[in-house]
């Protein structure tokens, strides 16, 4: 619900700061004094259309912040959350709007798009006035106000995402059909390279065994040849290395006295004579075992000639040619006999249609039996309001020949019929700004129990109307801030008497400037106002009396 309002330098508001509770709050003074900047302000936090007029004089920008509690708006919260602007249990909308007309919107101080402020702004509050771009004029509304009221959220939602899935497989379908015969040739290509590859049979790495195998065996003379010089060099020959070192041991050995500094030396000798005696005998070994295969190099160099083939055809590196294998064989399943055949998608669109089908059965029938309730009860509020030849009719329209879509097999629509005799029409064809105000209120006073706005928003509901209609309304205004929170906009005592909340608004003029001020009245400032609507500028002590017997009454009226 909404907690908290500021606006700053908008219209002949300086700086107003207003709270907010639960319940029915009537906003209540005197003709051009300033009640419209609230309904305006809140239009404008929710995403309305920013006005550069709108700005003070003098000021440089108007600014306006409005506070929700959401912890009892699970939509809300799930829509911060899925955008990252979530803020636990609070949610807060800004505007501002430049002199020059630029306007900036943050949600939980983060900028965003207007486009977001009027989603998340829907979720959160529904203004009611008498101007075309209310909701109650819009078809969406009536279908989610009709579903809200027959229980069938949920199903709503299942029969959406059948619809979702059966267009996609639909598309899907209709692409591959369009495309049968570009398909066709893709296929046998697949078929053909897979073939190709299969034949190859290349496995992850061979390629470069093979190549350093290819390598050995082109070189082996060269191996051998050598591989004997150097045995042969090791221990062989007289100038051999182990010859020369058992020279250099035999001089050192055979010094005079022994030297201390160069034992360290004939160890590292000894131990190098070892190692060149065992590396001539592995070279001789080596050499002994060593085998030239001019079949094997053959058979090698045939290998990668095909390798190296496959991967110029494909023009790629012979090692992607594994990866390659793969990706080919994997879209080959797909699109023959795979998932992406049309044998099979023309099963799973059969499959989804028949899921699509029971769940919008199912909803078309909660809506049948939930449309004639709802007009009825709507019927019997709407003679409470003085308007009890006006009929109201939920109209189910069947799409084109029953053709699937994303909320179910009709089209909803409220339409009204304003005189005996006349067909019933769209509302935005038929109601005036009055009845239009009341129509919404009687909507919104059946369907409070199930609706999920929480913040409704009446501008001049009671236009037109006076007497006993007028303390009806003021119930039905307090019957619905009962359940949520109700702002409204009145010119009538019997419905400000009511209210729980009383919002004063007054101007007055300083410095040649004019300012507007808004202030929450007490119990005697409400008993002075509602006698003020009674009787004018002059107050009697009847007047007064009577006042203070309507707002004692509209406090204890239960409805």
């Amino acid at each position: 619900m909404l907690t908290q309002l500021t606006v700053s330098n908008y219209a002949i508001a300086e700086r107003v700061e207003l709270q907010f509770n639960k319940g029915m709050t009537a906003l209540t003074g005197e003709t051009g004094a300033g009640k419209s900047i609230v309904l305006d302000a809140l239009g404008l936090a929710m995403g309305g259309r920013a006005d550069a007029g709108a700005v003070r004089h003098g000021a440089k920008r108007a600014d306006i912040t409005a506070c929700f509690d959401i912890s009892d708006i699970p939509d809300a919260g799930k829509w911060l959350e899925s955008h990252d602007l979530d803020e636990k249990s609070e949610c807060i909308l800004r505007r501002t709007i430049s002199k020059d007309g630029r306007s900036k919107a943050f949600i939980n101080g983060q900028p965003s798009p207007l486009s977001q402020l009027k989603e998340l702004g829907g979720l959160l509050m529904d203004i009611h006035s008498q101007h075309q771009h209310q909701s109650l004029l819009r078809k969406d509304t009536h279908r989610k106000l009709l579903d809200e009221f027959a229980g069938a959220e949920q199903l709503a939602e299942q029969t959406k995402s059948a619809w979702k899935n059966w267009h996609q497989t639909q598309q899907k379908l209709h692409q591959r059909q369009q495309n049968a015969d570009e398909t066709e040739a893709k296929l046998q290509l697949l078929r053909y390279q897979v073939e190709e590859l299969d034949r190859l049979a290349l496995e992850d790495g061979e390629q470069e065994a093979l190549e350093q195998e290819q390598a050995h065996l082109s070189q082996a003379d060269a191996i051998l040849h050598c591989s004997h010089q150097a045995a042969q060099l090791c221990t062989e020959e007289e100038s051999s290395a182990a010859n020369s070192l058992r020279q250099a041991l035999h001089l050192l050995e055979q010094l005079p006295v022994e030297v201390p500094a160069l034992a360290d030396t004939l160890q590292m000798l000894n131990e190098a004579q070892i190692q060149i005696s065992e590396a001539g005998d592995n070279l001789r070994r080596f050499v002994d075992d060593y085998e030239a295969d001019p079949a094997r190099l053959a058979e090698v160099e045939e290998r990668l000639s095909a390798v190296y083939q496959m991967a110029r055809k494909h023009r790629i590196g012979p090692e992607e040619l594994p990866e390659l294998h793969q990706r080919l064989r994997d879209e080959l399943d797909e699109l023959d006999g795979g998932a992406g055949s049309l044998e099979q998608l023309e099963a799973e669109l059969e499959t989804q249609k028949a899921e699509f089908d029971a769940a919008a059965e199912q909803l078309s029938a909660k809506r049948q039996q939930a449309a004639a309730e709802l007009d009825q009860r709507i019927a019997h509020e709407l003679a409470q309001l003085s308007m009890p030849s006006v009929q109201f009719v939920t109209h189910l329209n069947s799409n084109n020949g029953g053709e699937p879509a994303p909320h179910g097999l009709e089209d909803i629509e409220f339409l009204v019929s304003a005189n005996p005799g006349q067909p019933a029409r769209p509302l935005a064809k038929v109601a005036s700004g009055g009845e239009l105000s009341r129509i919404s209120l009687a909507i919104q006073v059946v369907v409070a129990q199930t609706s999920t706005t929480p913040t409704l928003v009446f501008d001049e509901v009671d236009v037109g109307i006076g007497g006993g209609t007028a303390e009806v309304v003021g119930r039905l205004l307090r019957s619905l801030g009962g359940n949520g929170q109700v702002l409204c906009v009145t010119h009538l005592p019997q419905v400000a008497a009511q209210s729980h909340q009383h919002l004063f608004v007054s101007k007055f003029t300083e410095k040649e400037a004019t300012f507007s001020r808004i202030e929450t009245l007490n119990d005697q400032g409400r008993i002075d106002e509602v006698a003020r609507m009674l009787g004018g500028v002059d107050m009697t002590e009847q007047t007064i009396a009577h006042a203070k017997e309507m707002v004692v009454k509209g406090q204890a009226t239960h409805h």
